[in-house]
């Protein structure tokens, strides 16, 4: 098996790359953000490789890090998601992205990847939700928020605090961080009142 391919750039095109690793062109299949990122023709590049045996075709799948590979791997233990919608997320949300945005079960994030509708989406965040706070770089209380939210175990006054801000116009993610970090502040008898102006604090910062 491959695991990773070191060579020059002969040509891409618009999902493969075509490298060139002592004479021998391998055409590798890449996200759209990744060959975004590839250097020019002529020039080296280095490309951690899932490789694909099928009866009839052997396929490689090229990564910039193990990480984003890791990823394209997670995705697809997620029921109806195969290669190419692997592949469509990771070229709309880098790694550390797609991490907090599964992390914070911010489904809308996910579903801004062309071909994967709310259904897909919710399936990512669900099935994935154990495993992406891993890779996450987000306040881990956001992250336990978040998931209170999600399963209606969230103490009413932050559920509320948390839907006034995002009716403000702030997203899921940074409406459950502000509400998080000012809970902390506040401490578990807070008010809604009370959370909110914490939390419009916070997103000042």
């Amino acid at each position: 098996m491959i695991g990773k391919l070191k060579g020059l750039i002969d040509s891409t095109s618009e999902d493969f790359v075509i490298l060139d690793v002592g004479g021998v062109g391998y055409q590798v299949h890449c996200s759209a953000r990744t060959l975004q990122a590839l250097p020019s023709p002529g020039e080296a590049a280095t490309l951690s490789i899932e490789t694909y045996v099928r009866e009839d075709q052997i396929k490689l799948f090229g990564f910039r890090s193990d990480v984003e590979r890791e990823w394209f791997r997670l995705l697809q233990t997620v029921q109806g998601v195969g290669a190419k919608v692997a592949l469509a997320v990771l070229g709309t949300l880098p790694p550390a992205d797609l991490a907090n945005a599964i992390a914070l079960r911010d489904k809308a994030a996910v579903a801004r990847t062309p071909g994967v509708g709310p259904k897909v989406a919710e399936r990512i965040v669900t099935e994935l939700k154990d495993k992406a706070p891993a890779f996450a770089n987000v306040d881990p209380g956001a992250v336990r928020l978040s998931g209170a939210i999600e399963e209606s175990r969230a103490p009413q006054p932050v559920a509320d605090a948390i839907s006034a801000l995002i009716n403000l116009g702030y997203g899921q993610p940074q409406a459950a961080a502000a509400i998080a970090a000012a809970s902390r502040a506040a401490g578990d008898k807070a008010e809604t009142a009370q959370l909110i102006r914490l939390g419009l604090k916070e997103l000042a910062k």
